[in-house]
């Protein structure tokens, strides 16, 4: 079985790489989050042996990584990832100057204030209490299971249990149901979070492909059936970070397959509210079966800083989440769900206010793409947090790195992935202001010269290659 640093690199993006390119490699994979501080990489024999490459490549490799800092060698420790103990900043950049596209999410609805404002009242009558509560305020469970309904799913408050974000909802889902070394079915590409929380819980990945022009659902399906996964993650509404959205009818082939491979279907609907010009609503994957397992939260409608998530269940798996709960924390802030209670009693200003923002957002990263002159044009992107393109080229990790001379910090392609693949690919989020995005288009327009004044070639077979 491959090593994890194999893994991450993919064996074939490391074909006839010099020891320069494979430490640039491995440098990405740190500078990106893909390797951890600390974490051991195989020894220069076994790396070599993996690989296919002579022995005094790897130690090279190695050699020119702790030079920089990224590795530390201790004799019989082995080889470990390290940061240089300088602050590693990009391009010489303090924090305020440089433009983070790694995450993608709006300010602040306008809203905010004021629903802040009229919970007040709600949290005063709290005061008696812990300040936080396992399964969720009746009140805010009762707004959500509304929202549910409202979008076709009959839904009652004793099936959501809020918590504090989409992710620790998604943790405490696997925490429940999980199952050491079984496989989970991901999307490529899909959230890294997600991924890393698979892994985390021991998963093995059973990828399966998603672009701009949707799902391979034959594939999607044959792989339930013929692999009978564990768990399935999917993101079904503006896909992270396709933009790609499920009609109802894949929909409900997707869950009944997955009711029959016995598989736990966890459907990731944080996006599911950014709609900017679709010209259809599909119903809740959950109203396709009554076993879906929904996450969800309230920062991409509201703001990351309401740390308000929920999840919606079978009764016989709520009671299940509420025993596993208590042994990582023991509830949400009620503040926060006041907070959210407020707001979810105005969807209709909220998803206005985020389709606004969002196309505005979206025409711009169009104007920038244009002013770079790359011929790649924006793909379809009818709402959700980015926009996912095709760069004609393998050329992703290497812009990546180029940008942080520039004061811009952007995810390659394969962040998005497992085994090291997709580095054609950019994710570009549309969720920034205008004048924002103008700004860190501009810094990717200047690494992309970067790297293309030193790949010529690359360059010339650049528009043929282009997505169209």
């Amino acid at each position: 079985m491959a090593s994890r640093l194999v893994q991450q690199l993919g064996a074939h993006n490391t074909a006839g790489a010099t020891a320069t390119a494979l430490a640039g490699q491995i440098r990405a994979l740190v500078l990106d989050g893909r390797l951890t501080v600390g974490e051991r990489l195989p020894s220069e024999r076994a790396l070599a042996l993996e690989l296919r490459r002579s022995r005094s490549t790897v130690t090279r490799a190695y050699g020119l990584l702790e030079q920089d800092g990224y590795v530390s060698r201790l004799h019989g420790g082995g080889t470990r990832v390290a940061l240089p103990h300088t602050t590693v900043s990009a391009g010489g950049a303090d924090d305020d100057s440089a433009i983070d596209l790694s995450i993608a999410s709006m300010d602040s609805t306008p809203g905010l204030y004021d629903a802040t404002v009229r919970s007040l009242p709600r949290l005063a009558a709290l005061r008696g209490t812990s300040g936080y509560s396992l399964r969720g305020l009746p009140e805010l469970r009762e707004a959500v299971a509304r929202r549910f309904s409202e979008r076709g799913v009959e839904t009652d408050a004793d099936e959501i249990i809020i918590t504090s974000g989409a992710l620790n909802a998604f943790h405490l889902v696997l925490a429940t149901v999980g199952r050491r070394g079984e496989r989970a079915l991901v999307e490529q590409p899909t959230f890294p979070h997600a991924l890393e929380a698979l892994h985390r819980h021991g998963y093995r990945m059973l990828p399966t492909p998603v672009d701009v022009d949707g799902w391979d659902e034959r594939h999607l399906t044959d792989t339930l059936l013929r692999e009978r996964p564990h768990v399935a993650y999917l993101i079904p509404d503006f896909h992270n970070p396709t933009a790609a959205t499920l009609s109802d009818a894949a929909r409900s082939r997707i869950a009944t397959s997955a009711r029959h491979a016995g598989t736990h279907l966890i459907v990731d609907e944080t996006t599911a509210e950014l709609d900017i010009d679709r010209g259809w609503s599909p119903r809740p994957m959950a109203a396709f079966s009554p076993s879906v397992i929904t996450v969800g939260s309230m920062s991409k409608i509201a703001w990351g800083g309401l740390r308000i998530g929920w999840i919606r269940a079978e009764r016989s798996l709520i009671a299940r989440l509420l025993a596993t709960r208590p042994s990582f924390e023991l509830g949400t802030a009620l503040l926060e769900q006041c907070i959210a209670a407020e707001l979810l009693q105005e969807m209709p200003a909220l998803t206005a206010h985020v389709a606004e923002r969002l196309r505005a957002g979206r025409a711009a990263v169009a104007t920038g793409l244009a002013a770079i002159g790359t011929g790649i044009p924006l793909p379809p992107t009818s709402g959700g947090l980015s926009t996912w393109l095709d760069l004609g080229a393998p050329v992703s990790t290497a812009l990546s790195l180029a940008a942080r001379d520039h004061g811009l910090i952007l995810p390659p392609g394969p962040r998005f992935a497992t085994g090291g693949v997709l580095e054609r690919r950019l994710r570009l989020p549309i969720t920034l202001t205008p004048e924002r995005t103008a700004e860190a288009m501009d810094r990717l327009r200047l690494a992309w010269d970067d790297v293309m004044s030193g790949t010529s070639s690359i360059r010339d077979d650049m528009p043929r290659s282009a997505v169209i």
